[in-house]
């Protein structure tokens, strides 16, 4: 199959997020993730470098453009495996999440493979936070 000229090697993966203040929601992230934030191309564009290829881009859309739904079907979903009590590792993240200026929209909640709680970052779009159980074989939830 003919990719226009690029193999996998020429393709990353990243993600966007339309913000308001790109620069203070690239640091909450940021410190969710153990990252640290990077400018990215212009002053209203910032980078979030994941441990895993790929990164979270977080910028301003051109005003020549309609503001992005908030809520969309597609959220990031901020994953760990839990080291003991999936619930109790969750609501501690959970704390964190709201020190930082996120908000819960839920309780949250024990299910058979770990612990989730869906929230909003500081400018009100959808996240989840996941805790696998230690003994769960899943990898992802989706």
């Amino acid at each position: 199959m003919d990719h226009g000229g690029m193999d996998g090697d020429d393709i990353a993966l990243s993600w966007v997020l339309a913000s308001r203040r790109p620069e203070q929601l690239a640091k909450f992230y940021a410190d969710l993730l153990g990252s640290i934030p990077e400018p990215g191309v212009a002053a209203h564009h910032w980078i979030v470098p994941l441990q895993a290829q790929g990164s979270l881009q977080i910028y301003t859309p051109s005003g020549k453009r309609p503001w992005p739904e908030s809520g969309s079907a597609l959220a990031p979903c901020l994953q760990r495996r839990a080291k003991a009590d999936p619930l109790l590792e969750l609501q501690s993240w959970l704390h964190h999440v709201i020190q930082l200026g996120g908000k819960s929209t839920e309780e949250p909640r024990l299910e058979s493979f770990g612990a989730e709680c869906w929230l909003e970052d500081p400018e009100g779009q959808r996240f989840l936070l996941l805790v696998l159980g230690s003994e769960s074989a899943e990898t992802t939830i989706g």
